[in-house]
C-alpha cells in the first residue's frame, strides 16, 4: 500500500479552502502546510469554518494552536506567510527538524 500524498496549500482564499476542505475528507490525501501572508492564522480558521459559499465546517474541530499552526481536530498543520514560495520548502524543512 502507498502512503499518504503529503499537500501543501499556497494561498488560502476560496480556492485554498476548497481544496483543503477536501483533503480533510479523504484517507489518501494529508494536509501539511499552509502559506498565505496575506492573513492571520486567526481569520484562516474563521474563513475556513464559516465560509459563505461552501458552508459551515461540521467534520472535526477547528482551533488555532499558536501563529505557526492550526489543529484540525488532533491534526497539526504548519502555516507559513512567506511571500516567496521558494521558502516555503526551507521554512518546513527547518520545522520538521526541530521537532
Amino acid at each position: 500500500m502507498v502512503g499518504k500524498i503529503k499537500i501543501g496549500i499556497n494561498g488560502f482564499g476560496r480556492i485554498g479552502r476548497l481544496v483543503a476542505r477536501v483533503a480533510l475528507q479523504r484517507d489518501d490525501v494529508e494536509l501539511v502546510a499552509v502559506n498565505d501572508p496575506f492573513i492571520s492564522v486567526e481569520y484562516m480558521t474563521y474563513m475556513f469554518k464559516y465560509d459563505s459559499v461552501h458552508g459551515h465546517w461540521k467534520h472535526h474541530e477547528l482551533k488555532v494552536k499558536d501563529d505557526k499552526t492550526l489543529l484540525f481536530g488532533e491534526k497539526p498543520v504548519a502555516v507559513f506567510g512567506s511571500r516567496n514560495p521558494e521558502e516555503i520548502v526551507i521554512l518546513y524543512i527547518m520545522l520538521l527538524n526541530a521537532c
